[in-house]
């Protein structure tokens, strides 16, 4: 790998943005120099109960918060669901009880790397030309980072805040968060509540908008069954091979997809996204949308899948040994669901997209959850909105994400979340994709900097 860049603050981090902060500063070196000491702790989530070992990053917020504890100001809970998966509470309280609590909902672990594909040491949080590298800078520890920098910052000002600000930083988020989220719902609900939350995927531009997550797909996951009659592989005639049958039906997927069901979010994406009339009059109408997504370029991805249910395999299996016709085989999918499918919706489209095969394959429910989304209408959404308006000079536009992230069970919970961040003005949404999980994950100061600005102004707003 090549050698690091002496590290360097770009000249935007030394306070040049406009000082609009919780107690009237701006300084985003705090939160740029929390980012590498989170992704310095690599703690990798590969999906098994002893991976992610997230008490290394606890142990880092906690040593940055130690005087704002020792004040008396933070009060603190580390909370383990197995031997190192451990998250951290951090509640701030506020003087009036009918005030809002605000939730700061941020992950500590990163999922898993592959070095060769990196042009640096993805677990050494070099700060070169004025990025934040490594992996988890985008997803999402730089805004975890920022979280912890404003709790701290409202702790330790001269007046406490109207209401409770709580940082919830948990663990296993990449793995689906039953040793994280999940887990603190089912054994400790009253450490983590708030009555609104900010979490991740949010920030990256849509135009000239900065797209802020409202909703997420929901999962619904499904085995399907075939089967054939075995016989030796020597002596194929009159046996059936469940393998050609898995075939035939992954052609049937193929060929019969979905159509597209445009929601109450899709307008908005459209017009702020697209600027030639004539495509976006198409997209929004849901029988000529699939014709024009060629012209979409690199934003086709999404507007596929948020203007429909997704079907996608990604598990075949048939057969054990290589002399031997496999009797049964089985085809796992991916299957994102809007808002408001049901899993009875779900099984009728499997069966109509099976067509004359639907008699002959089995489907077995695999794990899911339903798609959520929060209102559009909350006092914590127009203060986001006035939020980024006065950072970014940009109008903010409500999104779904295609993904799923823990949002969603404080969403479950009635409690609303939204998707939050303030990326630079070459953040695309494409660009946003290509970070998230990608080689040489990186993030910039300038992000950083708006992402706190704007989050001082949320928190002002809603609990200062």
């Amino acid at each position: 790998m090549p050698e690091p860049a002496e590290a360097q603050l770009p000249e935007a981090v030394d306070g040049s943005l406009a000082r609009s902060g919780v107690d009237g500063s701006f300084d985003a070196g705090e939160a740029i120099e929390l980012t590498r000491a989170l992704i310095r702790e690599a703690c990798v989530n590969d999906g098994t109960p002893e991976s992610g070992q997230e008490i290394r990053n606890v142990r880092v917020l906690q040593r940055f918060l130690a005087d704002a504890v020792a004040a008396g100001r933070v009060e603190t809970q580390v909370l383990e669901s197995a031997p190192g998966r451990a998250s951290l509470i951090a509640r701030v309280r506020g003087t009036d009880p009918g005030a809002p609590s605000l939730g700061l909902l941020g992950h500590l672990d990163v999922v898993p790397v592959d070095p060769e594909g990196w042009s640096r040491n993805p677990f050494g949080g070099d700060l070169v030309d004025g990025e934040v590298w490594g992996r988890g800078a985008v997803d999402m520890l730089y805004l975890t980072a920022a979280f912890a920098v404003v709790l701290r910052e409202v702790a330790l000002a001269p007046e406490p805040p109207r209401g409770d600000l709580v940082l919830l930083a948990v663990a296993d988020e990449e793995a689906g968060g039953e040793y994280g989220i999940h887990w603190l719902v089912q054994n400790h609900p009253d450490a983590i509540r708030v009555d609104e939350a900010l979490s991740e995927s949010g920030g990256m531009r849509m135009g000239r908008h900065v797209a802020i997550e409202v909703a997420e797909k929901g999962s619904a996951g499904r085995r399907l069954i075939v089967r054939g009659k075995p016989g030796h592989a020597s002596i194929p005639y009159g046996a059936e091979s469940a393998a050609y049958r898995v075939g035939e039906v992954l052609h049937r997927l193929r060929e019969v997809m979905p159509v597209a069901e445009l929601g109450p979010l899709w307008s908005a994406f459209v017009h702020a996204r697209i600027d030639d009339p004539e495509i976006a009059e198409r997209l929004l109408d849901p029988v000529r949308i699939d014709a024009v997504l060629p012209q979409l370029g690199g934003i086709a991805g999404y507007a596929h899948a948020v203007s429909r249910v997704t079907i996608s395999p990604t598990v075949l299996r048939a057969g054990a040994v290589h002399n031997v016709i496999p009797a049964v085989g089985t085809i796992d999918l991916d299957i994102r669901t809007l808002p408001g499918t049901t899993d009875e919706n779900v099984d009728d489209l499997l069966s109509a997209v099976l067509g004359e095969w639907a008699e002959d394959v089995e489907i077995e429910h695999l794990r899911g959850w339903a798609a959520t989304s929060s209102p559009t209408d909350t006092p914590l959404l127009a203060a986001i909105g006035r939020a980024v308006e006065e950072v970014a000079g940009a109008p903010m536009v409500p999104i779904m994400a295609a993904g799923g992230s823990d949002a969603r069970v404080l969403r479950e919970l009635g409690i609303p979340a939204y998707g939050f961040g303030v990326l630079g003005e070459d953040w695309s949404y494409e660009r946003y994709r290509e970070g998230v999980h990608g080689h040489d994950e990186r993030i910039d100061a300038r992000s950083i900097e708006l992402s706190l600005a704007a989050l001082r102004r949320i928190v002002a707003d809603r609990v200062g």
